[in-house]
């Protein structure tokens, strides 16, 4: 079949239909791809691949299954027509050039998908994940080969009788297209409203074709498709790490100051921090929650990773719930027996209102520091004072809140403030997890100027008229020239931003003090400067914040003190 299309008498080109789709249990994780090649006025699976990636993430999986199926394609009928359809949001819209591409491990990928046809022959479909089992399987007996140490096979695969379809002539080898002239098991309405040709129930694809991909605005860096974060999912888990969902521990103490007045109340509001740069780590993208264990499929065999169970359906793509390996079809008893830390995980992971094939949220798990001797009396503690290191109350929280990380296994790097306290705090948690610490001088407290070391009391006393605009104004600066909240909240916000990119699909442990913890929390929930007076965090508690591809934040957990009880 291959060139049939070339000669100018035989016709007009083929249609074919590709569904592709790629999975890893963890981001990064043991991964693998699938595709099929379908015809698209009968529905008849003309080939399959599929292959076993080895630790990659997600979107590279999705990426190399996309071009596997236009591969396959391609061998069939160089000048066929493609209408590509996936479950990956963010490999489609890329793609169709509406969303630009900028990490670095998917410009090549989707510049050599971009390559395999010439331009305008290939038009792009998002289609729901339910739509998409038949690549989907393939993935999954991709990469359950690869944890066997064997390559995927098309003689012993069931994707396409699994769903449904039948496909004739398997002539294909391991990891490469099947290709055939089958007889179809899908006719009629059936056929058309599985690949989408005429007489199909599901609009045809919108017609946007990318040459070279562009380059126009992608939400963010891609992480890992289809998973949540969860502050304190399991190793394995696709959520990132944070602390429990249960109850929250407030220091008692008057609501005065907003900074890292330790012992103050204030939680972090934060928008989208940016990232540094650090270690990758696994963490999980695409597990399931519970459930039946899933089938991966290998390729060229690599390294097995622990088993996640079934990868979800669409509604819980992004829910990533994960127990220890070989959990994948365990009883509700054994489920039963899970820690108390793993289930509120769970309930974290949850994915809420978004979409489940954004992709892994960077997750940043904010820890503000443990105590000072300055903490219990509550005096400002910014970044222009004595620069305290930590109580001997102080170290022992933050030795409880490294056992209580360390339990939970999501934390993939820790970065943390320069001073002092967020510094030892930080280090003590890295050794407990493995792990280096990178220091970012945007995660620093404020300067409260002349009120280091003063009490709220005493501050009201000596600088009234300052103190009053400080409480009044965002703009406003602490005696003797602190840092204002305004100009706080633009270097948090720069801090985030880039960390979320360098972070992309990670969980990192963000060690830092009151006001830039507060400051997260509030700039992800869109509240007012104000707002910073209305949230209390205590010392070495735990706060969540996730960030998506669509520039999106959800506030996962906050003022967490589970750990110290």
């Amino acid at each position: 079949m291959t060139g049939a299309g070339a000669d100018p008498e035989a016709g007009p080109a083929r249609e074919f239909v590709v569904e592709a789709d790629g999975g890893s249990r963890g981001n990064p994780g043991p991964a693998g791809y699938g595709a099929v090649v379908l015809d698209a006025a009968t529905g008849e699976t003309l080939a399959e691949a599929a292959e076993y990636l080895g630790v990659v993430t997600n979107n590279v999986a999705e990426y190399r299954g996309l071009v596997a199926g236009l591969r396959a394609a391609r061998e069939l009928d160089p000048d066929a027509t493609v209408r590509v359809r996936m479950d990956s949001k963010l490999v489609v819209e890329q793609m169709s050039g509406r969303w630009k591409i900028k990490h670095p491990d998917m410009k090549p990928l989707a510049a050599e998908a971009a390559r395999v046809f010439p331009p305008g022959r290939v038009t792009y479909e998002w289609i729901p994940r339910a739509e998409n089992k038949h690549a989907d399987r393939l993935a999954n007996e991709a990469m359950d080969a690869g944890a066997r140490g064997e390559r995927w096979s098309p003689s012993t695969s069931t994707a396409d009788l699994d769903t449904g379809r039948s496909a004739g002539g398997r002539t294909a080898t391991g990891g490469g297209a099947r290709a055939g002239s089958g007889t179809g098991a899908e006719t009629g309405a059936a056929s058309a409203a599985r690949t989408g040709a005429p007489g199909a129930a599901r609009p045809p694809a919108e017609p946007t074709t990318p040459a070279e991909p562009k380059v126009p605005a992608e939400p963010t860096a891609p992480g890992a498709t289809g998973s949540a974060a969860d502050p304190t999912a399991a190793p394995g888990a696709s959520v990132s790490d944070t602390a429990g969902t249960r109850g929250v521990e407030a220091d008692a103490g008057p609501p005065a100051a907003r900074g890292d007045a330790t012992g103050t109340p204030g939680p972090a509001g934060g928008r989208r921090a940016g990232a540094v740069e650090g270690p990758a780590a696994v963490g999980g993208a695409r597990s399931a929650s519970g459930g039946s264990a899933v089938r991966d499929g290998a390729g060229a065999a690599g390294p097995a990773g622990p088993e996640a169970g079934p990868r979800p359906d669409a509604a819980s793509k992004a829910a990533a719930g994960s127990g220890a390996p070989g959990s994948a079809g365990s009883s509700t008893s054994s489920r039963a027996a899970a820690s108390a830390d793993v289930r509120a995980a769970r309930t974290v992971a949850s994915p809420g209102w978004g979409p489940p094939d954004m992709g892994a949220p960077a997750t940043f798990v904010l820890l503000r520091h443990g105590e000072t001797p300055l903490t219990p009396q509550k005096r400002f503690s910014g970044s222009g004072g004595s620069d305290p290191s930590l109580s001997a109350a102080g170290r022992e929280q933050a030795e409880k809140v490294a056992a209580s990380l360390a339990r939970r296994g999501t934390v993939q790097a820790i970065v943390a403030s320069p001073l002092a306290r967020t510094r030892e705090t930080a280090g003590i948690v890295a050794a407990r997890l493995g792990l280096e610490v990178a220091v970012e001088d945007g995660l620093r407290e404020t300067d409260f100027g002349a009120w280091e070391g003063l009490t709220f009391g005493e501050v009201r006393e000596r600088y009234p008229d300052d103190l009053n605009a400080w409480l009044s104004s965002p703009d406003a600066e602490p005696t003797g020239g602190g840092e204002s909240f305004a100009a706080t909240g633009a270097r948090v916000a720069a801090t985030r931003d880039r960390l979320v990119a360098a972070y992309a699909g990670r969980t990192v442990l963000l060690v830092s003090h009151v006001t830039p913890i507060k400051t997260f929390v509030r700039l992800a929930l869109g509240a007012p400067p104000e707002s910073l007076f209305r949230m209390e965090l205590s010392a070495a508690s735990l706060s969540a914040v996730a960030y998506y591809a669509d520039g999106g934040a959800s506030v996962r957990l906050f003022n967490d003190t589970s750990h110290l009880r």
